[in-house]
């Protein structure tokens, strides 16, 4: 087994619905090499809330709004394109 850390993550994505079949993208964070939001900040021409940009390329979700008992998914990318899908059921409140 290799080890990583979240250095490796080029993306994750989570799916707060996640069906057991079907992940459909609810969040994103592209951590990506150097700034992976460079360009957009550069089309978009506006100013920019440094503190929410951090968020989205972070190791930590914005809140989840998904019911306890129901499944989130969560898929990373790594920068050599391996994907690892976990599947984690919410507890109770």
């Amino acid at each position: 087994m290799r080890e990583s850390s979240t250095a490796d993550i080029a993306c994750w994505f989570l799916d707060t619905e996640y069906d057991g079949q079907s992940f459909f993208v609810r969040q994103a964070y592209f951590r990506g090499a150097g700034d992976p939001y460079e360009k957009l900040r550069r089309a978009l021409r506006a100013e920019i809330d440094e503190a929410e940009w951090a968020k989205l390329t972070g190791t930590a979700s914005q809140p989840l709004a998904a019911p306890a008992g129901k499944l989130v998914a969560v898929k990373t990318v790594s920068h050599s394109g391996d994907e690892i899908l976990k599947v984690l059921t919410l507890p109770a409140a």
